[in-house]
């Protein structure tokens, strides 16, 4: 017996989040249900922190209905249990909504990962032999992660740009993914200060494709949802890592 129906369509449009529908590029993005909300319990976001996994945006703006989030698992569970199809699926979407650019001559975007930490790129040439080189320059995708290991994979990539995701519990793999020259987002509960650690801060809530202008930069993002009531330190409320403490960090990497 299956776990899931197959959905008509796993891209959602980008106008649908209140961040993506600000990107200059027209935008899709997958979103799962993040963590281990699925069937079997399997962890997405291998190094989603507490913190994160407690003020994820699965539950900020239209992740906050029951049916999104229903549909969403549904979703994931469709990956977990048929990843194959599921990324073929996921493959013809890309490639249609590639060949529309193409022929009216725009440049579109991905975000795969919208609420998941999934390397899609190497699952699309794995199960669909889709290089997404091959959608270059027409096709762009970005995404966040809190795997370093994929940091340094695509680092250099023409098409797939990621962001570091600043955690409570990754101060060391941060300042790293900084000195290779990847941004890292950082969310913040109050204003967004002008810098944080001695790195710059930009502000990463004005479009979600902001990365594309900025390296070694942290991009600032204010708390949604749930972690406007964070506590654990994944919600930046002051600095409360001393700059002493902070260069004792960095002569260790």
């Amino acid at each position: 017996m299956k776990n899931y129906k197959i959905p008509a369509r796993l891209l959602s449009a980008g106008i649908s989040n209140a961040k993506t529908k600000k990107n200059e590029l027209k935008t899709f993005i997958l979103y799962l249900a993040p963590y281990t909300q699925n069937y079997k319990g399997v962890n997405i976001c291998p190094k989603a922190s507490k913190g994160c996994a407690s003020a994820c945006l699965f539950t900020a703006g239209r992740g906050a209905f029951n049916n999104v989030q229903s549909a969403r698992i549904n979703k994931t569970n469709f990956y977990i249990e048929d990843k194959s199809l599921f990324i073929k699926k996921l493959a013809g979407e890309i490639i249609k909504e590639t060949a529309k650019a193409k022929k009216n001559g725009e440049q579109i975007a991905f975000r795969l990962n919208g609420t998941s930490d999934i390397d899609f790129i190497y699952l699309l040439e794995k199960y669909a032999g889709l290089n997404i080189e091959d959608l270059n320059p027409h096709a762009i995708f970005y995404d966040y992660t809190k795997v370093l290991g994929k940091i340094k994979k695509y680092i250099k990539h023409p098409n797939y740009i990621l962001t570091f995701s600043r955690a409570e519990d990754n101060e060391t793999e941060t300042l790293q993914a900084l000195q290779m020259g990847a941004n890292v987002s950082a969310v913040f509960s109050d204003d967004l200060p002008a810098s944080y650690k001695g790195f710059k801060v930009v502000d990463g809530d004005t479009s979600d494709l902001v990365m594309l202008n900025h390296s070694g930069v942290i991009l600032g993002l204010r708390a949604k949802g749930k972690a406007r009531k964070d506590n654990s330190g994944f919600t930046i409320n002051s600095n409360k890592l001393n700059t002493k403490q902070y260069e004792q960090i960095k002569a260790t990497v």
